[in-house]
């Protein structure tokens, strides 16, 4: 069965350059896939034809014209009402059309976020889309949403949130029962805010595998295999962990570089701080994806290079080879039905 995914090939800081060499990449790894490079057409091709391998695969990818980019500080109104035929509103509109099972776009987030949820629409018992990321943990990663996407949320809102969240992990991860937890300044019943306290009852009574509160810290130790939070929270803690990773990155080098012993040291430590990078790049867990949409959308990093913008491709892949869109869906049905 053959895995289409449509990518905004215009979209984010590096545009064309970045997006065609991911996608390149990503055919070579996936037999399945086949590709619809969304852009200006003549300069999608041209990009295409630097990459040898692309000859081989002539029949796993398709060029689709775009005449207008959606800019990384445009207002998402703007981009919504007057650019119908930017990269990203055509990638989109192939997920809505049934011609690819997801997109990947490096743009503007508010403007995916507002032309997805235009396009696409949101699932019916769903009131608001949320972003779903990975987060890494000492022993791999975790799952966090949401990141951005609300602000000052509801608790029926955040049980949206952990109710898809739930079904992404299950599916993408092969992990049967998810464990849930919920964002808190303490782990002892009476820490928090009366949003949080209500939202936390309505997990108890959730049916799904809900652990509790959580902190900060337990993000990072992988306590849970699902972290929900409001998009404010979110969106700090996924800012603060990209800051520290970069200022741990810079600390270390700037340790190893001092004088010419510790130049040394560090060349002997090479293979060490090699899989210590590896380990805290965000790269790496690049793809976040907007649930509670009636299609995949997977939003890479606008600054992503050409193994992060893989990552999001592998990410859209993943969750197009298990019908995400279609288990949440049938998963916020059934909740429906059990509360009429």
């Amino acid at each position: 069965m053959t895995t289409k995914v449509s990518i905004d090939a215009s979209g984010g800081d590096h545009g064309i350059p970045v997006t065609i060499a991911a996608g390149i990449k990503a055919l070579g790894i996936y037999k399945d896939l086949h590709i619809y490079f969304v852009g200006d057409e003549s300069s999608v091709k041209t990009e295409i034809d630097k990459y040898s391998l692309s000859k081989k695969l002539t029949d796993r990818f398709s060029i689709v014209h775009a005449s207008e980019v959606v800019a990384m500080n445009e207002s998402p109104a703007i981009a919504l009402r007057k650019k119908k035929d930017s990269s990203m509103r055509v990638a989109i509109n192939l997920v809505k059309d049934n011609t690819t099972d997801a997109c990947v776009s490096a743009g503007n987030t508010g403007a995916l976020m507002a032309i997805s949820r235009f396009v696409l629409k949101t699932i019916k018992g769903i009131d608001r889309p949320a972003i779903m990321g990975r987060m890494p943990t000492m022993d791999g990663h975790t799952h966090m949403l949401d990141l951005g996407a609300n602000v000052d949320s509801s608790p029926e809102s955040l049980l949206e949130f952990a109710i898809m969240g739930s079904v992404a992990v299950q599916h993408t991860e092969g992990i049967s029962s998810p464990t849930v937890g919920l964002l808190n300044i303490g782990e002892e019943d009476m820490k928090g805010n009366d949003k949080i306290k209500k939202t936390s009852e309505l997990l108890k009574n959730s049916g799904l595998n809900y652990y509790g509160f959580i902190e900060g810290d337990d993000i990072y130790k992988g306590s849970v295999d699902l972290v929900v939070c409001d998009g404010f929270e979110g969106n700090i803690a996924l800012k603060a962990s990209e800051g520290v990773a970069s200022m741990m990155g810079h600390y270390l080098k700037q340790a190893f570089t001092k004088n010419i012993f510790t130049k040394m040291v560090a060349l002997i430590a090479s293979p060490v701080l090699k899989d210590f990078k590896s380990s805290l790049n965000p790269g790496k867990y690049n793809g976040a994806s907007l649930l509670g949409l009636k299609g995949i959308v997977v939003k890479s990093h606008g600054g992503a290079n050409i193994d992060s913008f893989l990552a999001a491709i592998t990410e859209a892949h993943t969750e197009a080879r298990a019908k995400i869109a279609e288990k949440i869906s049938l998963q916020v049905s059934k909740r429906l039905e059990n509360n009429e």
